[in-house]
C-alpha cells in the first residue's frame, strides 16, 4: 500500500495494489477461530477483486496506448491533447469503475460487509485504517492529477454519476447497519455509509469538497481502527461478536465498552470528535453549492447521521441495559488490548480538538490538485 502511494508509474498501481489483493485474500481466509464463512467472503472478494483490477489494468493499457508512456506526470502533460479521444474515454470509464470496486463504493461495495466481518478481529482493524483509504486515495489521483478537473467534471458527467451513488451509500448503508446482530458487520456496513461521504466530497468538484474527503480519510481510518480493536478485545473476552452474546459487556467490561461508546460517538459527528469535524466540512462544502441540490445533501448528511445514533444506541443497549447471558463470566480485557485501544480513542478527541495537521494538510493538497500554487 506504500508502493501505491510512492509510485509514479501507473502500471507499477495496479502491480502493488494486486500485491496488496492477494495478501488481503490470503488474511481474510484464516477467519475468527477458523470460520468457514471466511473461505466464501475471501473467494467473493477474489472474484470481484480480480474483475476490479481486470478493469485498472485495460485503463492503464488504453492510456499507454495513446500516450506511449506509464509515467503518471507524462501522461497528465499530454493528457489535454488526447482527451477528447474515444479509448481515453473509455480508459477513464475502465479506471474509475475499477477502483470504485476496489474501495467498496456503493453498488460495488457486497464483498466489503463478509470480509470485514469473518475476517480476523486485527485484520479487519488493519484493513478498515488502510486498504480502503488507498484505493479512494488512488481514485482523487486519477481524477485530480491525470484526469483532471475540467475533463472529469465538465466533459465528464462524473458528478452527475457520483453524488447518488454516495447519498444511497451514507442512507442505506446506515439504515441496513441498524439491524445487524453481527457487531463487525454492523461497522463493515457502516465503513460502506462512510466511504460515501468520501465519494460525496470528490464528487462536488470544488475545493472545500476535496479537503473534506482527503480528512476524511485520516479521520475515519482513526476512528474504524479504534473502534474494530474495542470489538477485537470483547471478542477475545467473550469468544462472539453477536449483539445477543454481548448483553451485559458493559458492565463486565466497562473500559473497553466505554472506548467503543466513545468511538460510536465518533461515527454519530459528536463535537469534540473527528467525525464532527469531517461532517462539518462536508456540511459547508454541499452548502457552498448554493442551490438546491446542496440544501438536500445537507439534509441527508444530517438523516445519516441521526440513523448512526441508532445503530450506535442500539448497541449501547444491549451492552448497558441488558442482563448478562446465564454463565457468563468474562470480565475485562487484558491491559495490552486496553492501552492500544484507548491510543486510539485519544487521537480521536486529539484530532476532533486540534485540526491544524489533519485540515491544513488536506486543504493545501486540495488546493494544489484544483489548480493552486499551495
Amino acid at each position: 500500500m506504500m508502493g501505491i502511494t510512492a509510485t509514479g508509474d501507473a502500471f507499477n498501481i495496479f502491480v502493488f495494489l494486486e500485491i496488496t489483493s492477494l495478501s488481503s485474500y490470503v488474511l481474510i481466509s484464516m477467519g475468527e477461530k477458523y470460520d468457514r464463512r471466511a473461505l466464501s467472503a475471501a473467494f467473493q472478494y477474489l472474484i470481484l477483486g480480480t474483475i476490479g483490477a481486470t478493469f485498472i489494468l485495460i485503463g492503464v493499457g488504453l492510456l499507454y496506448l495513446m500516450t506511449g508512456t506509464l509515467n503518471i506526470a507524462d501522461i497528465a502533460r499530454q493528457f489535454d491533447t488526447i482527451e477528447d479521444t474515444r479509448p481515453i474515454r473509455a480508459a477513464v470509464g475502465f479506471l474509475v469503475v475499477g477502483i470504485a470496486i476496489k474501495l467498496a463504493m456503493f453498488p460495488f461495495h457486497s464483498w466489503l460487509p463478509n470480509a470485514y466481518a469473518y475476517a480476523p478481529t486485527i485484520i479487519t482493524a488493519f484493513f478498515a485504517g488502510t486498504a480502503t483509504k488507498v484505493s479512494v486515495y488512488l481514485l482523487i489521483r486519477f481524477i485530480f492529477t491525470i484526469f483532471g478537473w475540467d475533463f472529469s467534471f465538465g466533459n465528464l458527467p462524473l458528478s452527475d454519476l457520483l453524488i447518488p451513488f454516495a447519498v444511497i451509500a451514507f442512507i442505506s448503508m446506515s439504515i441496513v447497519a441498524v439491524f445487524q446482530d453481527n457487531l463487525k458487520k454492523l461497522l463493515a456496513f457502516s465503513s460502506v455509509a462512510q466511504l460515501g461521504y468520501m465519494t460525496l466530497g470528490i464528487a462536488l468538484a470544488s475545493e472545500s469538497g476535496l479537503t473534506t474527503s482527503i480528512v476524511h480519510i485520516f479521520n475515519h481510518a482513526i476512528v474504524k481502527t479504534g473502534l474494530f480493536l474495542t470489538v477485537g478485545a470483547m471478542f477475545f473476552m467473550n469468544g462472539s461478536v453477536l449483539l445477543s452474546d454481548l448483553a451485559g459487556v458493559g458492565k463486565r467490561m466497562p473500559l473497553t465498552t466505554f472506548a467503543f461508546v466513545l468511538g460510536g460517538l465518533a461515527l454519530i459527528g459528536v463535537p469534540l470528535t473527528p467525525g464532527f469535524i469531517s461532517k462539518w466540512y462536508l456540511i459547508q462544502a454541499v452548502l457552498e453549492r448554493g442551490d438546491m441540490l446542496g440544501y438536500a445533501l445537507a439534509v441527508t448528511l444530517l438523516i445519516s447521521s441521526l440513523i448512526a445514533v441508532i445503530y450506535v444506541w442500539r448497541v449501547v443497549e444491549i451492552a448497558y441495559f441488558r442482563p448478562s447471558p446465564d454463565g457468563t463470566t468474562a470480565g475485562e480485557a487484558p491491559l495490552s488490548m486496553l492501552v492500544i485501544c484507548w491510543v486510539f480513542v485519544a487521537a480521536m478527541f486529539y484530532f476532533g480538538i486540534d485540526t491544524s495537521m489533519s485540515v491544513d494538510f488536506a486543504n493545501s493538497a486540495a488546493s494544489f490538485m484544483m489548480g493552486g500554487t499551495d
